[in-house]
């Protein structure tokens, strides 16, 4: 009873683990377009290697409209970004 007691401990901790997120990944890039209507920015970015993306120009939608709030045409900045029902999509901004 001991050992199945060990060895379901011990897959609910590997299983735990295997939840947590990873840290994102950010990348460089400069607000060239807010468009505040749709939600969306369009930013000229670094390659974004979690997407297998080279470098270029492109239009994401941002996670959340606050987040368009943070921004302004011509700055620089450091985002994570993913692919979300089929949508590029800025998940986070550093600040």
């Amino acid at each position: 009873m001991k050992t199945i007691t060990t060895i379901l401990l011990s897959a609910s901790l590997l299983f735990a683990g295997a939840a947590t997120p990873f840290a994102a990944e950010y990348t460089k890039g400069t607000i060239r377009k807010i468009d505040t209507k749709t939600g969306k920015v369009t930013i000229a970015h670094e390659e974004l290697k979690n997407l297998d993306m080279p470098a270029m120009t492109m239009v994401f939608v941002m996670a959340e409209a606050a987040m368009l709030d943070t921004v302004k045409e011509g700055q620089t900045i450091e985002f994570a970004a993913d692919r979300i029902k089929g949508k590029l999509t800025v998940t986070e901004i550093k600040q």
